[in-house]
């Protein structure tokens, strides 16, 4: 496994896809930060990608990524990106720099108190779910803006964009569509300008669409696979 090979790759392709990108398509900027996603991967691997260059770390389970951070022993940005769960936003405020997966008004509202009590203001995106699939999390299109206005009155969150999990596909080609409906949403969330929020990441792209993502504007990708190889998922972590 070469982590250092597989991250200068993930560069290249990048840098390619950012200029091939669109003009009218430039509104989340010309930088892409990318997140290394490391479920089922041990500590000691993420450590070798931070040694590696590696700076924001990504996480689908609060307890998996409270569990490596114990002994990792180095400095990371962490993020969530799996489903949160109301029962674990205690345990995951005080560790999470940004929770991509923020999907209802409720799950909000939890975050904003545990954030309250710690005196943190929390950063979060909306997952919006443009396709409409019934096995993925995320508002539909038509609830954002509601709960996107409901999210900006709380105190102690902060909302800084959306997220998107395209479905899979064998060809990357057709989750275009998903990344342009995202997009779209992300650029009239920011034109509403509301406030307490600071609309700046579209997370959308994983190991086997992210260059199409970029295409489309996301300018936070989610990459596990592309880094550290195929996850042992019978592995203890």
């Amino acid at each position: 496994m070469e982590i250092a090979e597989n991250l200068k790759m993930i560069t290249n392709n990048v840098s390619a896809a950012l200029a091939r990108r669109r003009a009218e398509v430039m509104g989340t900027g010309h930088e892409v930060k990318l997140v290394a996603v490391t479920k089922n991967h041990d500590a000691l691997t993420v450590r070798a990608a931070i040694d590696a260059g590696v700076r924001s770390i990504g996480e689908n389970r609060v307890q998996e990524a409270l569990s490596k951070a114990e002994v990792l022993e180095r400095n990371a940005e962490w993020h969530l990106i799996g489903h949160l769960q109301t029962n674990k936003v205690r345990q995951a405020v005080p560790q999470f720099a940004l929770i991509h997966s923020v999907d209802s008004e409720r799950l909000a509202v939890e975050i904003d108190r545990a954030a309250g009590k710690i005196g943190k203001c929390q950063d979060i995106l909306l997952q919006v779910n443009p396709a409409g699939e019934d096995t993925k999390f995320g508002l539909a299109t038509a609830e954002l803006q509601i709960v996107a206005e409901q999210v900006s009155a709380l105190a102690n969150v902060r909302l800084c964009g959306l997220m998107t999990i395209a479905p899979h596909y064998d060809n990357p080609e057709a989750t275009r569509i998903v990344f342009k409906k995202t997009y779209e949403l992300f650029m009239e969330l920011k034109a509403a300008k509301l406030p307490n929020t600071a609309i700046e990441w579209l997370s959308m792209g994983m190991t086997n669409d992210y260059t199409v993502a970029v295409e489309e504007g996301a300018n936070l990708i989610r990459v596990g696979t592309g880094i550290f190889g195929l996850r042992d998922y019978n592995k203890e972590v």
